[in-house]
């Protein structure tokens, strides 16, 4: 018989992650009433956006917070995940779950094994209700694929959820999780954070274990980390996230497990900023979305920094180019045997299909050259970061679209030559592997959201989380809630 809906415990699924965490711990509230609290709200507002995908069974998920209760009671914690709900995002594999990738190819495959960071999460304490909706192999900046259909955003369904981590984005901007895991290559954790009012953070390069794959030392683009509605929410997070990993040896080691929570709060005056905005011109930006930003970098003021308009002197056609082909020759590699199989190949959708031809066509020279383009634009943001603490710009370059859309043809006059073109501005962090975190930039005259990214030098995570807390003090957009809440 079918489970029957649970009505939401609003008292519940409204507290902070950090707030919500210690009630377990202090066995205020049982990971069974949260569990309970979660679906009601899924049950609510799920069926409106579509975020979360293949739902587990619930019995066996109310056994093991039973289990987890009983651990509690003996005195036993598995760490601050212990009894959170979790969907973890459908592009890597989860034990036990079906791991579509978006795609029709996997539809109904069931993994056998963890990705590192839900193996990390799920011995924490997770339980792992759903999947997070995704794009098709994660490709574009928009949550739909032919298996699960589309994302809505979670101020306007009729907008796009942004993407690839889509459906973790809407999932935590409308309390359906405390906090989700996502992963970004060219703003998957940026772009719907702006897109959602929330908190997405890509980390640096070797921070969070991702992975493992059958290729684990070219692979510097995509990374895992965490989206929260705060910063001591997202560090919560990602103090079970990050760390070493044998199997992918371009991982960070450290003195044991950190506790990204600490030490957030830090004085800011006299620090320095640098703010890019459209490089000069050289991104296009829908009406208004410039102007919100520029509202939005008065929270640095507040707090005490100094701002700067700052053009990198750089060809930024040129870090286009070079981007371009790094990322086809990594999708072409990563799905050469799906391209191999005639009747997978034509189960691809055009993008997808046009990343890996691309990738197929380049030399090796043409990829050593793209290489020495990344290591010289890493040269000139080295050398920003001697005169400034922090770079920001926009995380978007545009408010949320239409869901109905498959991606922006045109931003403002000008027309978009790939399906990612409209994303430019995330490339910047990506190529020079440097950390960005996706803040809140408040409303436009149309009502829908929009976000900064700032970027930090080169493994300064923390610095990030830093001066993330104190903007989300002195701004308070993130605050904002969506109209399905109520």
């Amino acid at each position: 018989m079918p489970s029957q809906p649970v009505p939401a415990d609003h008292s519940i699924v409204e507290m902070s992650a950090v707030a919500l965490s210690a009630a377990i711990q202090q066995r205020a509230l049982s990971c069974t009433e949260v569990l309970q609290a979660f679906w009601g709200q899924i049950d609510r507002l799920n069926p409106q956006v579509n975020a979360l995908v293949a739902p587990m069974p619930r019995e066996p998920l109310l056994a093991q917070a039973a289990q987890l209760d009983a651990e509690l009671a003996q005195g036993k914690s598995r760490g601050p995940l212990h009894g959170f709900p979790q969907a973890p995002k459908d592009i890597s594999p989860a034990a036990g779950m079906v791991t579509t990738k978006g795609s029709p190819i996997f539809k109904g495959q069931v993994s056998s094994s963890d990705a590192v960071v839900f193996e990390r999460m799920r011995a924490g304490g997770a339980l792992f209700v759903a999947r997070s909706n995704s794009p098709e192999f994660g490709l574009g900046g928009h949550t739909y694929n032919p298996v699960y259909g589309t994302t809505r955003n979670a101020f306007d369904q009729s907008r796009s959820a942004g993407g690839s981590s889509g459906g973790a984005a809407v999932a935590v901007a409308l309390r359906m999780l405390p906090v989700a895991d996502g992963s970004d290559m060219m703003g998957s954790l940026r772009t719907p954070a702006a897109f959602n009012n929330v908190y997405g953070l890509r980390t640096s390069v070797g921070c969070v274990p991702h992975g493992p794959g059958d290729e684990v030392f070219f692979q510097q683009f995509s990374v895992a980390g965490p989206m929260a509605r705060d910063i001591p929410d997202l560090a919560l997070l990602l103090s079970v996230q990050a760390g070493f990993d044998s199997r992918l040896p371009l991982t960070h080691r450290s003195d044991g497990a950190q506790d990204w929570g600490q030490g957030l709060e830090r004085d800011f005056k006299g620090r320095k900023i640098a703010w890019l905005g459209d490089l000069g011109g050289h991104l296009p930006t829908e009406p208004g979305l410039l102007d919100t930003c520029r509202a939005a970098m008065g929270a640095f003021t507040d707090i005490g920094c100094t701002v700067d308009e700052v053009v990198p002197d750089f060809d930024l056609e040129q870090l286009w180019r070079a981007w371009i082909d790094l990322r086809s020759f990594s999708v072409a590699g990563a799905n050469a045997s799906l391209y191999d199989d005639p009747q997978k190949r034509a189960l691809l959708k055009p993008e997808a299909l046009w990343e890996m031809e691309r990738g197929r066509a380049l030399s090796g020279m043409d990829i050593y050259a793209a290489a020495k383009v990344r290591s010289a634009w890493y040269e000139v943001l080295r050398r920003l970061f001697e005169r400034y603490d922090f770079v920001v710009l926009p995380a978007a370059q545009v408010f949320p679209f239409d869901a109905e859309l498959d991606w922006p043809h045109a931003v403002g006059d000008r027309s978009m030559d790939t399906y990612h073109r409209w994303m430019q501005t995330v490339v910047g962090a990506t190529m020079a592997g440097l950390p960005a975190l996706s803040v809140p930039a408040g409303f436009g005259a149309n009502g829908l959201p929009a976000g900064l990214q700032i970027i930090g030098p080169v493994q300064a995570d923390k610095a990030l989380l830093q001066i993330g807390h104190a903007y989300d003090q002195a701004s308070g957009h993130a605050r904002v809630r969506s109209p399905l809440l109520g």
